[in-house]
């Protein structure tokens, strides 16, 4: 896994957006959050700096001190419809369905809200213990654009 700056943050690969929609998330990143052990994933909005989405399951979320899941009893017992955000302190959160294979599919609208579309290249980055990122712009984007070494792609 590497690191694109010298003490930055570990980034475990890129990703693209497929035509349908579809994102294959990197195995290590998946492994690491457990991420497809409950069969549905949380996403949420990612910073303004960074973009793209966060991904983390209901386990890890309940754990964190962001309250998204007791001030959202819809979004926490999976009431609420696939695939359908919910704005909560800046962010917009959803759930979706995750196969063992690690693939998102993104419907039209959540990529609209998500501001990424179909070609769109995502950089996953090793977040908190919570959740991690897959990354749209920035400047970390940019220096890993630039790494010399090798950094794993999944179609």
């Amino acid at each position: 896994m590497p690191q694109v700056t010298k003490g930055g943050k570990y980034v475990f690969g890129w990703s693209v957006v497929r035509e349908n929609g579809q994102v294959k998330l990197p195995t290590m990143a998946a492994e690491e959050y457990d991420i497809a052990s409950e069969g549905r994933v949380i996403l949420f909005s990612g910073s303004g700096k960074t973009g793209g989405f966060c991904v983390t399951r209901h386990g890890l979320l309940a754990a964190s001190p962001l309250g998204v899941l007791p001030d959202n009893p819809d979004l926490a017992r999976y009431e609420r419809e696939e695939g359908l955000f919910v704005g909560y302190k800046g962010r917009k959160y959803a759930w979706l369905t995750i196969g063992e294979d690690g693939v998102l599919s993104l419907s039209g609208e959540m990529l609209k809200v998500l501001k990424i579309g179909p070609g769109s290249r995502l950089l996953s980055i090793r977040g908190s213990c919570y959740a991690f990122v897959m990354g749209a712009k920035g400047p970390l984007l940019e220096r890993a654009n630039g790494y010399p070494g090798t950094i794993d792609c999944f179609l």
